[in-house]
């Protein structure tokens, strides 16, 4: 079967077919004949299968081939980083004619997204905060949507965003065409459709042999120690066959650190957390799409907004939180068809939250394996050449300077093993000489004849000279300063 099949204009079929896209994917199949038909939807099925093109391309077609100016349809997401790729997927398919999409969402100035709704565009893609924003300044109007879409509605749940969504939901139209599209269905999104959809069709595009994982990704879980996980990770990193790898860690420092740690080694890695402002984040994405960095680390805000069809592994630093948040991260590889494998760490302390991921996905009797950089299990689980160690290049990193000095240096008055001040700093004036060197300079001769504060030849420490200071307080005085917290 083809997208002309399913009757897409031949406009939008030669356009995916200029990016390699030619047969639709089963969720795609199933949602574009009932959509075309302006048939409420509720589309249910794993990340990665294709559901942005499954909304995206009858909401495209219709609104014709020459749309008139103004908003007409919108598409709510959860995150700014998958409103910037839903956004750049419509725009791929509507590339032959002359329907205009802007992403609207926070982060980034209003004056570009304003000047683009003023332009006539006919597509809104938008996060709920940013579209409220302008709706409530009256720079965005919704009154004419005719298509309204609300994807990934499981994580707008998640993020509180709920509330937000019945709002846009209300200044529409009640007779738009909705359609609703996500992993999972909880009991509030299914609430919400039935407030605001009109005889939804529910469709489930999963293989009825299929357990809740997708078959195509293989899973591998360790329990590794928190200390050896960066070795262990710099390991997988040169598998062979690793393509594109997302890393996801459980808080923004551990990403910060962690990427620092990976570049030190040698590896080509960026980070997509929330301590980085939206330009950074962008910027790292674009590389990481872009093949400039083909190691991402990222929490778990950017987990639905990697949409690259080249990722051959994940990897969790630290266990998720629940069976959905493993399923969305886990689901950035396996994509398109494509084969994944997905590498979890269970720490210690987090036994019991594993045990509760394992029942929830119906994995196998699959219990986590003590691992570590040097167990041979880990080189043979994902195919690591033998000889692998955990890094590329030298270490780079400036490391704070060892207390304790090399004999014979002499800056504070003596080497520590006894040694002379010779050759510190030139020769005082007028100096007396010892055992008969007339040239004023001290030697190693009598210790009863040294200088204060020089060194003995015979080993014993050097006589250092001591200063008193008298602090005082007032202003200007030598108060002394508090440590530093």
């Amino acid at each position: 079967m083809t997208f002309t099949d399913l009757k897409i204009d031949q406009d939008m079929v030669d356009a995916l077919a200029s990016k390699g896209i030619i047969e639709p994917f089963p969720i795609q199949s199933q949602t574009i004949p009932l959509a075309l038909d302006g048939q409420d939807i509720i589309g249910q099925a794993k990340t990665g299968t294709g559901k942005t093109f499954g909304f995206g391309l009858p909401l495209i077609q219709a609104l014709g081939l020459h749309a008139e100016p103004g908003v007409q349809a919108l598409v709510v997401v959860p995150t700014r980083e998958l409103c910037v790729q839903v956004a750049e997927d419509l725009e791929i398919a509507a590339s032959n004619r002359d329907t205009k999409i802007v992403a609207i969402y926070g982060g980034k100035a209003y004056e570009g997204q304003v000047e683009q709704l003023k332009a006539g565009a006919q597509i809104v893609v938008g996060t709920p905060g940013r579209l409220l924003d302008l709706a409530g300044q009256r720079l965005l109007s919704l009154k004419n949507v005719k298509v309204m879409v609300l994807d990934e509605a499981d994580k707008m749940l998640d993020l509180g965003f709920l509330p937000d969504v019945e709002k846009l939901f209300a200044q529409t139209d009640p007779t738009r065409h909705t359609m609703l599209f996500s992993a999972t269905m909880p009991g509030p999104v299914v609430a919400l459709a039935r407030r605001f959809m009109n005889k939804p069709i529910h469709i489930r595009a999963t293989d009825p042999d299929e357990g809740l994982t997708q078959a195509n990704i293989k899973h591998v879980i360790y329990r590794a120690h928190n200390l050896d996980k960066d070795e262990v990770i710099a390991r997988i990193l040169q598998a062979e066959g690793r393509g594109k790898t997302v890393i996801f860690t459980r808080t923004k420092r551990a990403a910060a650190k962690l990427v620092e740690e990976l570049n030190d080694r040698g590896f080509n890695a960026a980070a997509v957390h929330g301590d980085l402002n939206q330009e950074q984040r962008e910027r790292a994405m674009a590389a990481f799409k872009a093949g400039k960095k083909d190691i991402l680390i990222a929490t778990d805000v950017a987990a639905r907004g990697i949409d690259v069809n080249d990722v051959t592994h994940v990897i969790n630093h630290t266990v998720p939180d629940d069976p959905d948040t493993y399923l969305h991260r886990a689901g950035r590889t396996g994509r398109a068809g494509k084969t994944g494998i997905a590498v979890t760490f269970v720490d210690w302390d987090d036994l019991h939250k594993w045990g509760l991921i394992h029942r929830g996905l119906q994995f196998g009797p699959q219990e986590p394996v003590e691992t570590y950089s040097s167990s041979p299990h880990l080189f043979t689980d994902l195919d690591i050449p033998v000889d692998t160690k955990g890094r590329l290049r030298a270490s780079t990193l400036v490391r704070e300077p060892r207390t304790d000095r090399p004999s014979g240096d002499s800056s504070r008055g003596g080497s520590r093993d006894g040694g002379s001040r010779e050759g510190s700093r030139p020769p005082r004036q007028g100096a007396h000489s010892t055992s008969g060197n007339s040239g004023g300079q001290r030697t190693e001769g009598n210790p009863a004849h040294r200088e204060p504060g020089g060194g003995a030849h015979d080993g014993t420490s050097p006589t250092r000279r001591h200063r008193t200071r008298r602090r005082t307080g007032g202003a200007g005085g030598g108060a002394p300063t508090p440590p530093v917290a």
